[in-house]
């Protein structure tokens, strides 16, 4: 049986008083793009640096490329591209040399620059802006050059910490793409993200939350687990209304999803209970309409079954 190519095992990190991460354990397949989803403070950035090297374990083990991350600094850094939050690109380089640069610190062959940079704006479209600055660039393309010049060395393992936060939509997909791209052609990529939408691109997800995965698996298998009905509440002003929407006496939950609603609760509770308890409150035409879970409504679920654990 083939090894997983990134392995935690009962992995642990404090920062002072601080518990980042607790006792998590992990496996990323071979050729897999795996997700860690959760907002700031789940302990994704921690657990990603660890892996790369730049930070020690408390306790526990963790691989990549069946290479323990505690003795094997030197060869994991050379199999892996890394590209941190804010990755640091030289403003006052152009494209061209940036490539330039991290291709040399990568110490890659003089004569594969040529054909490797190539390679790279083909699918990242920057050959037309190779001689402007870095610093000259949109948010979307500085990520694009950020991720070319990771991949300037052709690593095995792609870690990517949040690569999309604060980019536009268009970008963010644009992105996605470039990873899928990658991932047909074999590279395995592990990376992070607060965007719960973003999840349904990965093939596998962990879901973070205070330093625990709260579960993981294929995206649609995991909003399968949910137990509860999810209903979309449309209206007028609704945001107006959400205080007395989660005060009814048989709601579990209600979040916002832009101009609507979702509603959780219980599913031997009646529909029409719900609709008629929501027309005393709202006093206006509306449509409560059944949905199928989103990423955000596990997380949600999670976290409340947590909660209500006292885990």
């Amino acid at each position: 049986m083939m090894l997983p190519i990134i392995s935690v095992k009962n992995f642990s990190k404090s920062f002072g008083n601080i518990k980042a991460v607790a006792d998590l354990n992990l496996d990323v397949e071979k050729g897999e793009l795996f997700g860690l989803i959760g907002p700031d403070g789940a302990g994704k950035t921690t657990t990603i640096r660890t892996l790369v090297t730049l930070i020690p374990p408390d306790s526990g083990q963790l691989f990549v490329n069946n290479l323990d991350v505690s003795k094997h600094l030197r060869e994991i850094r050379s199999i892996t591209g890394y590209m941190p939050q804010r990755f640091s690109l030289y403003p006052d380089l152009s494209v061209n040399q940036n490539l330039n640069f991290f291709a040399n610190l990568f110490e890659v062959p003089k004569k594969e620059i040529p054909e490797r940079k190539k390679r790279l704006f083909q699918f990242s479209n920057l050959e037309p802006f190779s001689k402007r600055l870095a610093g000259r660039l949109s948010g979307g393309m500085k990520q694009k050059l950020a991720l070319s010049c990771t991949l300037i060395h052709n690593p095995l393992v792609l870690i990517l910490d949040e690569p999309t936060t604060g980019v536009d939509p268009v970008s963010r997909n644009e992105f996605w793409i470039i990873l899928k791209e990658l991932k047909s052609e074999g590279v395995t990529i592990l990376v992070s993200t607060p965007y719960m939408d973003e999840a349904l691109k990965c093939d596998r997800i962990a879901i973070m939350h205070e330093g625990s995965i709260l579960a993981q698996g294929k995206p649609d298998a995991l909003t399968g687990r949910i137990e509860n009905n999810i209903y979309k509440l449309t209206g007028i002003d609704l945001i107006n209304h959400i205080d007395s929407i989660a005060k009814m006496p048989d709601i579990i939950s209600v979040q916002s999803f832009g101009n609507s609603l979702h509603l959780t609760f219980p599913k031997n509770i009646p529909v029409e209970k719900i609709i008629e308890d929501i027309k005393q409150i709202l006093k206006q035409n509306f449509i409560l309409k059944q949905t199928e879970p989103s990423i955000e409504d596990l997380f949600i679920a999670l976290v409340e079954g947590k909660n209500h654990n006292g885990k």
